[in-house]
């Protein structure tokens, strides 16, 4: 029985981050982390005035006290505006993202998938279309054969 060498925990690892989708997660994060000061800065620079044109411009104040008073760190308070704040900015992100780069990748995909499937189809017309005129010189040999044979 021979046993077979495993491979070391520095060969794993470096296999590991060798694969192609930890690359592209590394770089999806790093991007992600980029466009959140986008997102942000749009929150904070655009979102934040227009709601502040209604109410606040930090959404933070917005809160409901649970509590008979809320001073301070006294009573229990329930600062929803944050809860908005965060879903205002994972909107924002959610839209650009979909509409600047989801939509236009399948966009891109679908018409490359297109492509690819009208190529195959001219394959296959053109390989049909050979098959058939090979049939036809066949056809037309044997025919030739067969008369060559009757006249003898």
């Amino acid at each position: 029985m021979s046993a077979k060498k495993d491979p070391s925990v520095l060969q794993g690892f470096k296999a590991f981050l060798m694969r192609g989708n930890v690359i592209d997660l590394a770089v999806a994060v790093v991007i992600g982390a980029a466009f959140t000061n986008i997102v942000n800065a749009l929150v904070k620079g655009i979102i934040n005035p227009l709601v502040g044109a209604i109410g606040t411009q930090n959404l933070d104040n917005y809160s409901t006290c649970l509590s008979a008073s809320c001073h301070g760190t006294h009573g229990i308070q329930l600062m929803w505006g944050s809860v908005l704040g965060a879903t205002l900015s994972f909107l924002i992100t959610a839209t650009v993202v979909y509409f600047l780069m989801v939509l236009p990748m399948s966009k891109y995909l679908a018409r490359q998938a297109a492509r690819k499937a009208a190529r195959e189809g001219t394959k296959e017309v053109i390989e049909v279309t050979e098959l058939e005129v090979l049939k036809e010189i066949r056809d037309a040999l044997v025919t030739q054969r067969r008369a060559g044979h009757e006249d003898h």
